[in-house]
């Protein structure tokens, strides 16, 4: 199905020519139809499925086609997890209006509020926001959403994973009216969460699922190393990135610290490396992705800042040098290789700490893993294995029974019996209720001895 078959405006046609696409990929192909009718949507594909332009489509159609219901505040607004997402997101969307006469502007938090403030009050039809920064605007009165007509929200999943709940309900109800249509994009819909704002924030949603998360990627071949400690993963690191033929590659680690030590030590084995992690501004941030989008740099080392939604097409080779704590993660990290069509290497390397991450990877994407190993550089590390459980044989289990019936049967017998002890009998009263009756003396009866 090419997209002319999608009823787009011609100018979208035109412009999506430009950019050389010609075919919408499936979630495209459900989505932006479902979209362009007012449906609210639903949808969950996996990383590298053109979910960007499933949303971004239908937004400019409806603004192009439909008359805003205000002047003054912003028509669609897009919402994004992280800064570096927003800004991906930011410049697709940019392409896509260079040939209309549609504003947008950028808003995340790292940048200087009174600068946003400024291009906020130049009414842009777009905006493209991370949750936090969109709540201040709003609280400070720079941001007016009444006549908001489209909520879009990418990667709800990780924006409730980040704890921006509180902000997304804040902008729904600044927002909530009979005439807005909201479009919801999660990596994953079995998220509790993800279902209750879900049905807080949309109406009658389509629901559309375009292979499932835990699918296994076609594009990307995974391999496994096992690996003994901190030194022995470093040494790893380095043969397997002087045998790969790499155009890029990423590489994940736990730690913000982790980042600019192994940057520190690829730069000295030759390599072209930049570290990126949350607690750099976001000029430097947007200056080291701008730089290795643009290929000016080999090797990105990054934390999860950036696993979701870059992306990078040159990216041919994924390392986990630490294993993701949540199972999900590990899908994004390497969903930054093997996009539109193209192969990518994920390696991920094992040692005693990554195990029980590992085993969660595993029965996640129901993975059935081959380790293997590179010559000269063998672990003796090979998983740890489940405590077994102690069987106990049924004779043994019967004769454990008689043996503590036994012990607490003698207990039993040896513990000294208290002494009876009779209870007083009650006392008779008489037929009124009130005086005790009398007894009648007897005369007592001589025993055997005689005495009376």
């Amino acid at each position: 199905m090419p997209f002319k078959d999608l009823s787009l405006d011609r100018k979208i046609e035109s412009v999506l020519d430009q950019l050389g696409l010609t075919e919408p990929t499936p979630i495209q192909q459900q989505a932006i139809p479902a979209a362009m009718v007012g449906n609210d949507l639903v949808a969950s594909s996996k990383t590298g499925s053109g979910k960007t332009l499933a949303f971004l489509l239908p937004a400019l159609q409806r603004v192009m086609r439909q008359k805003a219901l205000s002047k003054r505040d912003p028509r669609v607004l897009v919402l994004t997890p992280t800064r570096e997402l927003a800004s991906q997101v930011y410049g697709q969307l940019r392409s896509l209006l260079s040939a209309t006469p549609y504003r947008s502007t950028l808003v995340v938090g790292g940048e200087n509020f009174n600068d946003q403030a400024k291009a906020l009050r130049k009414d842009p039809h777009f905006v493209v926001a991370t949750p936090g920064r969109i709540a201040n605007h709003y609280n400070e009165r720079t941001l007016g959403l009444d006549g908001l007509e489209l909520l879009i929200l990418d990667e709800a999943d990780r924006m409730l994973d980040l704890g921006f709940a509180g902000e997304l309900k804040l902008i729904n109800e600044a927002a909530n009216h009979r005439l807005r249509q909201t479009l919801m994009f999660s990596a994953t819909l079995e998220h509790a969460e993800v279902e209750e704002l879900a049905q807080d924030l949309l109406k009658k949603p389509k629901r559309i699922v375009i292979d499932e998360v835990t699918k296994p990627h076609d594009d990307i071949r995974q391999r496994f190393l096992f690996c003994d400690h901190l030194d022995h993963k470093q040494a790893l690191l380095q043969r397997v990135l002087q045998d790969s033929e790499i155009n890029q590659a990423i590489i994940f680690t736990a730690t913000r610290s982790d980042t600019d030590r192994l940057a520190k030590i690829l730069d000295d084995s030759g390599f072209s490396t930049a570290s990126l992690s949350g607690d750099l501004n976001q000029q430097d941030r947007n200056r080291i992705m701008d730089k290795f989008s643009r290929g000016q740099q080999q090797i990105l080392i990054t934390t999860d800042v950036a696993s979701r939604g870059l992306d990078l097409l040159n990216v041919s080779l994924v390392i986990n040098f630490d294993m993701p704590k949540h199972a999900e993660e590990y899908v994004h990290r390497i969903g930054r290789t093997g996009r539109a069509g193209s192969q990518g290497d994920a390696v991920s390397f094992v040692g005693p700490r990554d195990w029980d991450a590992f085993q969660r990877v595993k029965r996640y994407l129901s993975l059935n893993v081959k380790f293997e190993q590179i010559e000269g550089l063998e672990g003796k590390f090979k998983g740890i294995k489940p405590k077994p459980k102690k069987k106990v044989k049924a004779g043994d289990t019967a004769k454990g029974k008689h043996k503590t019936a036994g012990k607490s049967k003698t207990a039993q017998q040896r513990r000294p019996k208290r002494p009876a002890t009779r209870r007083p009998a009650p006392e008779l009263v008489s037929g009124d209720g009130l005086a005790p009756l009398k007894k009648k003396k007897t005369a007592a009866k001589p025993d055997d001895s005689g005495e009376s």
